[in-house]
């Protein structure tokens, strides 16, 4: 029997199950050892699942402790600081611990980095003999997509501190600077501990760095 999801309800009847290719499997017919390991995952995965809104709900609390806490601050000297925006770094009084809210921006290209990239190379072929191997190097490694299929930023922007004293080449860099566009914004929330040494450690809340 085949399972169709978009006909069917989501949970099957009592005695099946669903497999991977959809179709639904009598209880009966599956080994022990493989509704055991069912049991396992689907355990494991409800207990991920709530603690990962335990979490996402402790970061919306602990962010808007923060910022009344940033706000009641900058009240003392009658400044709004619009405590939601921006980074901000709260240290303990004995300096053992640190909180660090940092907002970092999304930042992608737009169609002119296509326009940034042919003046780019005009420069090289321009070059040509002159241009330095490691040079050229660093520039087709710039431009390459990452895994998402896209042109790393970081990697484009690099090439802004090279030092290149032509004037098609600084064209060049600021149509790369004009192609930036911001997408959007994220607000990270870091935990940090001294360790002996006077150094700050992160308190990692990544399951895989536990």
């Amino acid at each position: 029997m085949h399972y169709h999801p978009e006909k069917s309800p989501l949970t099957p009847p009592d005695g099946y199950r669903i497999n991977a290719l959809g179709h639904m499997v009598p209880v009966s017919h599956i080994k022990p050892i493989d509704l055991l390991r069912d049991e396992l995952i689907d355990s494991l995965f409800t207990e991920a699942r709530q603690l990962r809104h335990q979490l996402a709900e402790f970061k919306l609390r602990a962010l808007q402790r923060i910022r009344d806490f940033v706000d009641l601050s900058a009240a003392e000297y009658g400044v709004n600081y619009g405590a939601a925006k921006g980074n901000a770094t709260l240290t303990s009084f004995d300096g053992r611990y640190r909180l660090v809210r940092a907002v970092g921006e999304h930042r992608i290209f737009d169609e002119r980095i296509q326009a940034a990239k042919e003046k780019i190379a005009a420069c090289i072929t321009k070059w040509s003999d002159g241009a330095d191997a490691k040079l050229i190097a660093i520039v087709k490694r710039s431009f390459k997509v990452n895994k998402q299929g896209q042109i790393d930023i970081n990697e484009v922007l690099a090439l802004r501190d090279l030092d290149i004293d032509d004037e098609e080449w600084q064209e060049a860099m600021r149509a790369v600077s004009d192609s930036i566009k911001v997408s959007g914004s994220s607000t990270y929330l870091r935990f940090y501990q001294r360790e002996a040494d006077k150094a700050y450690k992160q308190l990692s809340l990544d399951i895989s760095k536990l």
